[in-house]
């Protein structure tokens, strides 16, 4: 690879700035889906806080010699120390004049969901003379990220529709809505556990693929998008270019997450997988010109 593609990529990657975008794309999906226009608040506040957040998780499981980790996103983020110093205090700071803009029941949506979210990696437990954070809970760490995904790229846009009555969603397709994505971040989500399942192992993390071990731990990734296609095919009245759209995305999903049994390389697991979330907003777009 090109050195200085390499060196943009990693930029792009390892600052977190791709999975911003990632869930700017995901908001996006949910725009499109009830065919509402965008609220550019609502997305710069999900690229922000998804930033700040990421890179606060990071920062806060800094290995005692991060420059001799295996993993080349750790070497990046450590040795661009000041960089991701900066861009967590301006995404942080960016998030106070953007909360203006929100409804007081997104604003306590917010708030629950960053709190969370910042208790997932905070040793907040003690047992035995050990710490624990949220995710050393066995399970935990796939449904905290899932939830926190769909409810703020599907809960969070939906309660601002409604509090600037742009459009009246029913209970039961908000709900839909959000188990639908919910199983879609976290089919993507194992491979990365399987990636690091040694490292999960010493440092007692019981996720999925530690639990259930590489192989149906593949299997059962291909389980949720099943699942997820499942409530597309139940909820869908009649096939239209959204249908088709997240039915292709999902499959295109799933084979990349097939393929990650053989493919270990980084940029395949942040580029790849996790564009999966942008891919699945690019297709429903350009299905959303073609009249089927």
């Amino acid at each position: 690879m090109n050195r200085y593609i390499r060196q943009s990529l990693d930029l792009l990657l390892f600052s977190n700035i791709f999975i911003a975008l990632c869930a700017v794309a995901q908001g996006m999906v949910t725009y499109q889906l009830l065919q509402v226009k965008p609220d550019k608040y609502i997305l710069a506040l999900l690229f922000c806080s998804t930033l700040a957040l990421y890179n606060f998780s990071i920062l806060l499981s800094k290995p005692q010699k991060p420059e001799n980790s295996p993993f080349r996103r750790v070497r990046w983020i450590f040795s661009h120390y000041r960089l991701t110093i900066t861009l967590t205090i301006i995404s942080i700071l960016s998030i106070i004049p953007l909360s203006f803009f929100l409804s007081s029941s997104s604003i306590i949506l917010l708030a629950g969901l960053a709190l969370v979210s910042v208790s997932y990696s905070l040793p907040l437990f003690s047992f035995q003379e050990k710490r624990y954070s949220l995710r050393n809970i066995p399970g935990v760490k796939l449904f905290l990220i899932a939830s926190i995904w769909s409810l703020s790229c599907v809960l969070l846009p939906i309660l601002e529709m409604e509090s600037n009555n742009e459009t009246a969603i029913t209970l039961n397709d908000t709900i839909i809505l959000i188990a639908k994505r919910f199983l879609f971040i976290a089919a993507i989500t194992v491979p990365f556990d399987i990636r690091d399942l040694f490292q999960d192992k010493s440092n007692d993390l019981r996720t999925i693929p530690v639990v259930l071990g590489e192989k149906k731990a593949l299997m059962f990734c291909q389980s949720l998008l099943a699942a997820y296609l499942i409530l597309l095919f139940m909820f869908t009245d009649k096939p239209d270019a959204n249908y088709f759209a997240l039915t292709l995305s999902t499959i295109i999903t799933g084979w990349l997450i097939f393929k990650s049994e053989w493919e270990k390389d980084e940029y395949y697991y942040f580029l790849f997988l996790d564009g999966t979330m942008i891919l699945q907003f690019f297709i429903l777009f350009i299905f959303s010109t073609i009249h089927l």
